[in-house]
């Protein structure tokens, strides 16, 4: 698929089929996240997936998303702030370079014919918990991952105008 398809076509997906996903689609998967840039090299994130359905239990039970109900995969995106590069007013970047990773992940998922869907709205101490993560590591963002049960809707977007501007 064209790069530029790929674009167009992801979309957050909130219903899965259980159907199976291939090894090898997670090995180009995992390529995707490895080419992903991050400041200064430093790759403070690690990706997790789980297809185990005791551990796709708890974390269900930590991260009550509806959306995370039927998918056959979750991935979790970590993040390491110890390891990030910081800004030098001293914060850690780290939120940023799990992003750039897991939009790798997504887009390369869609590249695939997987749906996704961020999920940030969880209280990470659960959702770490759940995982037997524990500090300088913490989960920054989950997905669900699998072949979407019915076609997304079409997006209305913002005019690009609105949003993209080139000042010469």
């Amino acid at each position: 698929m064209d790069f530029y398809e790929v674009l167009a076509r992801r979309r957050s997906i909130r219903n899965y089929r259980p159907d199976p996903i291939p090894p090898d689609i997670f090995e180009r998967l995992g390529a995707a996240v490895a080419s992903a840039p991050s400041a200064c090299n430093r790759q403070p994130w690690k990706v997790l997936v789980v297809t185990e359905p005791g551990l796709l239990e708890a974390i269900r039970n930590a991260c009550p998303q509806r959306l995370l109900t039927g998918a056959p995969a979750i991935a979790a995106v970590l993040g390491n702030a110890a390891e990030a590069w910081k800004r030098p007013e001293g914060d850690s970047i780290v939120p940023v370079d799990v992003a750039i990773a897991m939009e790798h992940l997504v887009l390369a998922a869609a590249a695939e014919g997987l749906g996704s869907c961020w999920v940030c709205a969880y209280d990470r101490k659960k959702v770490d918990a759940a995982f037997g993560i524990a500090a300088p590591w913490s989960v920054y963002a989950l997905t669900p991952l699998g072949y979407p049960a019915m076609p997304a809707a079409t997006l209305t977007k913002k005019p690009l105008a609105e949003i993209f501007e080139v000042i010469a």
